[in-house]
């Protein structure tokens, strides 16, 4: 999808790959618990090995799910989800982490658990973040916020140590949804026209935040 892009827009476009957290659940009724854990680290090892091969900048959304689970499979996803940090330290790459709702004691614990493999926490982004900016609120992951001008309202309000995300799916049946994607740019525009952010504020947080957390850049 990514080269058919390339190939008829002008446009960067960069790519993020792995299991998602939920499938674990799905293949358990299938195949069984044992059998769907060793299919989801498959599924970490080859994000892995095309990350490797500079054809994708991260590892995700992997995770755990968003809604209530019973404890095996809580247990399992924290399994699997150790697997994928630790193939994308080796990598050298982040994880993009899908997770339950997030709050700074659930930064906490994810930031201890790349500690066990050696994965810094600026290094794992929380994908649909809300505005835990702080360092004392996200224990130095990397929050991805969900553009809502809820919450990127209080997000610059602490600093600019964010980035800004629409979760956008491409489904005709809920069109729009999450965010459009023209979602972010607005926002932006917002900010600047209201003297909330300066231009260098902004390119921290569109420019510099991405480039140091994928090591990318971003001038092509």
């Amino acid at each position: 999808m990514a080269k058919e892009i390339r190939s008829k827009v002008d446009i960067g476009v960069f790519v993020t790959v792995g299991p998602y957290p939920v499938d674990h659940i799905r293949l358990s009724k299938k195949f069984g618990r044992e059998k769907s854990i060793q299919i989801m680290k498959k599924g970490m090892d080859l994000a892995s090995a095309l990350c490797e091969e500079h054809k994708c900048i991260a590892i995700g959304e992997i995770g755990r799910p968003h809604f209530p689970v019973d404890e095996q499979v809580l247990i399992d996803s924290n399994e699997i989800l150790l697997h994928g940090m630790k193939k994308a330290k080796d990598a050298g790459v982040p994880v993009v982490l899908h997770t339950e709702s997030t709050t700074p004691d659930q930064c906490k614990e994810l930031a201890e658990m790349g500690k066990k493999v050696g994965l810094p926490p600026h290094k794992i982004v929380k994908h649909y973040s809300p505005p835990l900016v702080l360092k004392s609120e996200n224990y130095g992951l990397m929050p991805s916020v969900l553009a809502s001008k809820k919450n990127i309202t209080a997000a610059v309000k602490k600093g600019t140590r964010f980035m800004m995300e629409t979760d956008y799916i491409d489904d005709p049946r809920r069109p729009g949804a999450v965010l459009s994607p023209k979602t972010v740019p607005k926002r932006t525009r917002e900010l600047i026209e209201k003297g909330m952010l300066t231009e260098k504020q902004i390119s921290e947080i569109h420019r510099e935040n991405p480039e140091k957390t994928y090591g990318i850049s971003l001038d092509g």
